[in-house]
């Protein structure tokens, strides 16, 4: 008796948590929806120094990264073609002259995390250091810090820094 009373118990707990659950995951979608409706300005939250005096910023993407270079494997040497990449984001930053560039150095799970981190960001440098050389201020360009690409995508899809003008 006390077996059956357990399991009808077991039921009734099951389907309350699902309730539960499905009412957290609709919550959590409308926010989600109402959100992304309204436009953001980019602020800057905080600045991390990391070593050797480089400043990266936590700032909000805004909108579609203009370019997106890949790298291989282990490497930041910039990649072929690149230059084609950095006359677009001249061009944009050109017909915005109150924009910033916005560089993003991204990164898999794979491996040491302490070594894609750092390699996520001598390819973010390694751009900065490129968009200089084509001109662009130093005041325009901002690093953000590293992020870790999570998903089923294409491993190269991790090995890339995006270029936003925003």
């Amino acid at each position: 008796m006390f077996d059956q009373e357990d399991g009808e118990l077991n039921i009734v707990m099951g389907v309350l948590f699902g309730i539960i659950a499905l009412v957290i995951a609709f919550v959590i979608g409308i926010a989600t929806y109402a959100s992304r409706g309204q436009a953001v300005a980019p602020v800057e939250v905080e600045v991390v120094q990391l070593d050797g005096g480089v400043a990266f910023v936590e700032v909000e993407e805004v909108g579609e990264p203009l370019v997106k270079l890949y790298f291989e494997v282990g490497e930041y040497r910039l990649p072929g073609g690149f230059e084609d990449a950095l006359s677009r984001v001249v061009s944009e930053l050109q017909a915005r002259p109150d924009a910033v560039v916005l560089v993003s150095g991204y990164h898999d799970e794979t491996g040491g995390a302490e070594i894609n981190a750092t390699l996520a960001r001598q390819r973010a440098l390694q751009v900065r250091e490129a968009l200089y050389a084509v001109g662009v201020p130093e005041a325009k360009v901002r690093l953000r810090k590293p992020a870790v690409t999570l998903g089923d995508g294409e491993a190269a899809e991790a090995r890339r820094v995006e270029i936003r003008v925003q």
